[in-house]
């Protein structure tokens, strides 16, 4: 028999093994927002390793541009594809299926177009008796069918334990009356925090989420419902990172509460990077160590074009080196049209901006990136972090506010001020934080907390052992 021969039949007989062993079966059903589906997908990816059988649940669309996983986890992780009824008005979602696809005042219809799930969903769940569900906030109605079908319900949430603590136990959720109780640090927090939007933010942040929509539900009542019915819920988070949050929230809701470790991506290797992205890597090569400013807000972030200019101004201030991945926005026609107008040629011998799709990883691992400037979303922040970079934060919507908050209280970030009315900025201020955050003497202990805090994020054992407890919680 070939070496090559007797691999296959060694991964064949551990696959065997594994399957015969994963006795334990998770329904995973996560919210149409790519910032939703990856860290469920990489959730599933990772207890799948530890031999636990997966259904991941979402709609065509959705499964077709989710990573492909690793072909000797086939057997145990299973991508189930479901279209939305066809009785629904498709017409508001212009043929989308996630958040990415549809304008903001849209998504509301999304939601509505899950809620008609309900049934299949319900079908699927009784044909399968899974051990547990793990849902979003989306999915109030799993609270019904794993009561009738008794299963356990887990609400596993994307956002860090200080963005759930912030809203309270569920019923204290519900409560806000008015934006203004949005902006203080909440009284059930009984240690430091800073953590609260500002004026701008909290009113965005009402008439999104506590204001009825055409689902006859608010978006506060769905997380509510969730945590409420839940067995158990789970966090991307450690211990190490948010301790205090997470025993907070222990205390408040009465029920198991598991950080399952933060999920830190592999060490990326260049050599997997689209050969169209060379001349950029080659760009990078060039320049000092730890000397490039990251600038990525992500594709959720739908910025205008007064804050695209106003970014690309405080960056042109800085002096920085600079790379930005920047998606070309709606209101442009062109890619050039999406910057100020000469911006590219004053800066082309010190920066880059590379439009569409980026290799973020990879490009964060590059030693010649040494900040961040970005919307504080929890996962970009673990990834940024695991490198040790220095961060300014501009957050813009849902928890990057709360995140922001959280991450300049424990000394990690420098948050850009915005205009308490208005939420706007100035490119002074960009270019003056960034000066802080890079060279300036005021910001060597921000560099040296976040050099310590990156060996936790990138401690890759400790958070496999938060995974191996989690996964032995599920098994009880």
């Amino acid at each position: 028999m070939s070496i090559k021969s007797h691999r296959i039949n060694t991964r064949k007989k551990q696959r065997k093994k594994m399957s015969e062993n994963a006795t334990h079966h998770v329904v995973m059903l996560p919210w149409s927002a790519f910032g939703h589906l990856i860290p469920f997908f990489e959730l599933s990816i990772a207890i799948v390793k530890l031999g636990i059988h997966v259904s991941f649940i979402s709609t065509p669309k959705n499964i077709q541009r989710l990573p492909k996983p690793p072909l000797d986890l086939s057997h145990l992780l299973h991508l189930i594809e479901m279209n939305f009824p066809s009785s629904i008005d498709s017409s508001h979602l212009c043929g989308g299926e996630a958040t990415v696809d549809i304008p903001f005042d849209k998504i509301q219809y999304l939601k509505l177009a899950w809620d008609q799930m309900q049934n299949p969903v319900k079908e699927f769940v009784s044909k399968l008796q899974p051990n547990w569900i793990i849902c979003d906030f989306h999915a109030h109605w799993t609270v019904e069918i794993a009561q009738e079908l008794h299963v356990k319900l887990m609400y596993h949430s994307v956002y860090s334990a200080s963005t759930i603590v912030f809203f309270g136990p569920p019923g204290r959720i519900r409560t806000p009356t008015s934006p203004e109780v949005l902006t203080s640090p909440r009284e059930w927090v009984n240690f430091p925090s800073s953590v609260a939007f500002q004026q701008n933010e909290a009113i965005a942040f009402y008439q999104d989420a506590y204001i009825e929509n055409v689902t006859g539900l608010r978006d506060i009542d769905r997380l509510a419902s969730v945590i409420d019915g839940a067995n158990a819920l789970s966090f991307r988070s450690c211990y190490e990172m948010e301790g205090e949050y997470l025993n907070l929230y222990q205390e408040l809701i009465d029920k198991p509460v598991i950080p399952i470790g933060l999920l830190p991506p592999e060490m990326p290797e260049r050599r997997h990077v689209d050969e169209s992205w060379s001349k950029t890597f080659e760009w990078l090569d060039a320049q000092a160590t730890k000397s490039v400013v990251f600038v990525g807000f992500g594709s959720e972030c739908k910025l205008s074009k007064e804050q695209v200019f106003e970014i690309a101004y405080g960056l042109e201030l800085s002096e920085f080196p600079f790379l930005w991945t920047l998606r070309k926005p709606s209101w442009a026609i062109h890619d050039h049209d999406s910057l100020p107008l000469g911006f590219c040629e004053r800066t082309s011998k010190r920066g880059k901006v590379c439009f569409g799709w980026a290799p973020q990883k990879e490009i964060l691992a590059h030693k010649s990136i040494g900040g961040s400037l970005f919307h504080s979303g929890w996962g970009s922040i673990i990834e940024t972090l695991m490198f040790g970079h220095t961060l300014v934060v501009l957050p813009f919507v849902v928890d990057q506010p709360l995140n922001a908050k959280a991450l300049v209280d424990k000394g990690l970030a420098i948050e850009v001020k915005r205009n308490n009315e208005d939420g706007s900025f100035s490119r002074d201020d960009i270019a003056k934080c960034l000066r802080e955050a890079m060279v300036l003497e005021e910001g060597e202990e921000l560099r040296i907390k976040t050099r310590e805090i990156a060996k936790v994020v990138g401690d890759l054992k400790l958070h496999h052992d938060y995974m191996k407890a989690f996964v032995r919680f599920l098994r009880t």
